[in-house]
């Protein structure tokens, strides 16, 4: 059995270079530094500018009552490395400020918001601080812990008022329809506007343009989306046009909000397991990984060495599946309907067949189990994995690639029409083939290795033009080398128990924090865990690799033509399923 992983924190001294305004987070089983909130650029800076913490990868609010409320930032080196965390801890009394690091680290801004949106803290110095992910009209922040959801009748699951009497109620019947609905004074639906679009909008209104030769040109505002086919389900996105030039962009999300992380903190550390697969549904395998992470290190348990490559062979399959069905609807944001995208699923079925042979789901597959996997490979389905690894996947990606690449219709639409540069992608956070196809080696999977993938050969798939074409080429780089990966973890693979820990319906999970990231298919998938020894996390919260990278679209579309922007969009592969939570 291999040992828990040890916290992945440098070892900074952030103590000695900031005297008297940092101080070492003393709490037990927490780690990391607590900085005082008037020094927090000061510090934030020093991290970027001479520590080389360039990399801003997760923010988090956390409700600590009835005295404070705290943000947890963890920064990286784009280098690769440990990462340092480090907090601000301010009283919970409204108004909850803290100042905001959005013109430090681009990257924080839909964080920033999202943690205003739902917990009520104000970055001061944010430039756009409006809700995020609730409807404009909602009063209060659900993820506040004094916070009561109308149709809720216990704060612990299963319900007393069920169990065991055999006695029930509707919640319904005891909190009737808008009894229990609280909204702003005069609130009149028929003719409401909403807020936040009235500011939306605001910032990227019509106006009009004097060009140099004297003739005067309107700048008009459109929509695409939210219902649009090519904005991956509910996204939409406000955009301010010159001609068919983008001036002005400004997501919008919300559309599939089911307030994750709340949910998250009503169940039990095991029960959360499943709900990780409703993230990016392409890639639960992924999903399970990243929490497993996070709450072994709470636990500080050892993972079974063969669960350790079973879990390697089930993410790097889950990796191939989702590279292979971005290129077929890819294809289909081209113009290329249909044919293509089922191309490329033809081998993703093969994929989710072996998921559901070992697990009993093809997609929502809840293998993972905190130390191990729930249940083993059989011999018949290692058989498969081995044809798939060692012909069916070599020679589909070597056709995809022979008849895509010098395909005269990609090299048109895709080639030296700019992404991002690698300076820009650090800068907003940026992660997963997004960054390394604008010429960052950062793969977590070397940069800060998890799980036993130190053991393996493999190289970083890097490009460095940034350009559309750079970003197709990115994912047929990465199916091979994880077909490198699984040739060696099949190879490898050892005998033996697939958990290292007795089944269980309920876990012990001793107080303090954790945070578990992988690099899934789209970039960092980070869980960040807080237990205060109950059976429920305190806190739970998901860093979804979507819903990050998605916040430099503004900085991507200015100056592209509106005819770019779907593959452009489609380049993100986003899911919003990860990035509404």
């Amino acid at each position: 059995m291999t040992a828990p992983a040890p916290a992945s924190t440098s070892t900074v001294d952030l103590v000695a270079r900031f005297p008297g305004i940092v101080q070492a987070d003393a709490r037990p089983g927490y780690s990391g530094f607590i900085v005082e909130k008037d020094s927090l650029i000061e510090v934030a800076t020093a991290l970027r500018d001479e520590l080389g913490f360039d990399l801003m990868t997760a923010v988090t609010g956390v409700d600590y009552p009835p005295d404070k409320m705290e943000v947890v930032y963890h920064a990286y080196r784009a280098t690769g490395g440990p990462g340092l965390v480090f907090k601000v801890q301010v009283p919970r009394a409204d108004p909850v400020e803290i100042p905001s690091l959005i013109h430090l680290y681009p990257g924080v801004d839909l964080q920033e918001r999202e943690a205003w949106d739902l917990l009520g803290i104000k970055f001061t110095g944010h430039p756009d601080l409006r809700r995020l992910l609730m409807w404009e009209g909602f009063e209060g922040h659900p993820l506040r812990k004094d916070w009561k959801e109308g149709f809720y009748e216990e704060d612990t699951k299963p319900f007393k008022s069920r169990w065991p009497d055999g006695k029930f109620y509707m919640a319904e019947d005891k909190n009737p329809f808008k009894d229990n609905l609280a909204f702003p004074q005069n609130f009149d639906p028929e003719k409401w506007i909403p807020e936040g679009d009235a500011l939306l909008y605001g910032a990227l209104a019509r106006y009009t343009v004097k060009q140099e030769d004297g003739l005067s040109t309107d700048r008009i505002v459109i929509n695409m989306g939210p219902h649009h086919p090519s904005t991956h389900g509910v996204f939409r996105a406000v955009m301010t046009l010159d001609g068919e030039t983008i001036v002005g962009l400004k997501p919008v999300l919300g559309y599939l909000h089911r307030n994750h992380d709340k949910i998250g903190e009503r169940n039990t550390f095991l029960l959360n397991m499943p709900f990780t697969d409703r993230l990016d549904y392409f890639n639960s395998m992924t999903n399970n990984f990243g929490y497993a992470l996070a709450v072994e290190k709470l636990m500080k348990i050892p993972v079974a060495e063969r669960a350790e490559y079973i879990r390697v062979i089930v993410s790097e399959l889950s990796r191939i599946q989702n590279h292979l069905v971005f290129i077929g609807t890819l294809l289909n944001d081209l113009g290329a309907m249909y044919t293509p995208s089922l191309y490329a699923f033809e081998e993703r079925e093969l994929i989710l067949d072996i998921f559901e042979a070992i697990s009993g789901a093809r997609m929502m597959c809840n293998y993972f189990r905190f130390g191990g996997v729930v249940r083993d490979i059989p011999d018949d389905v290692m058989q498969k994995i081995k044809d798939l690894v060692y012909d069916r996947l070599q020679y589909k990606t070597d056709e995809l690639d022979r008849m895509l690449t010098e395909n005269e219709v990609l090299l048109s639409r895709m080639k030296g029409v700019r992404m991002i540069n690698a300076e820009d992608a650090i800068a907003y956070s940026i992660t997963g083939p997004v960054l390394r196809a604008a010429g960052v080696p950062y793969d977590i999977r070397r940069a800060d290795p998890y799980g036993i993938y130190d053991r393996f050969d493999f190289d970083v798939a890097v490009r460095y033009n940034g350009d559309l074409m750079d970003n197709y080429l990115i994912r047929i780089d990465e199916i091979r080398q994880s077909l490198r990966i699984l040739d060696q973890a099949i190879k490898q693979i050892p005998q033996g128990p697939i958990n290292s820990q007795k089944p269980q319906y309920q876990v012990r999970v001793p107080a303090g924090e954790a945070y578990g990231r992988v690099e899934s298919p789209k970039g960092e998938l980070g869980y960040y865990v807080v237990s205060n020894g109950k059976p429920n996390p305190w806190r739970y919260h998901v860093r979804p690799a979507s819903f990050v990278n998605v916040t430099a679209l503004e900085k991507i579309s200015i100056g592209t033509k509106i005819a770019d922007f779907v593959v452009l969009l489609a380049m993100f592969d986003m899911v919003m399923g990860e990035c509404d939570r």
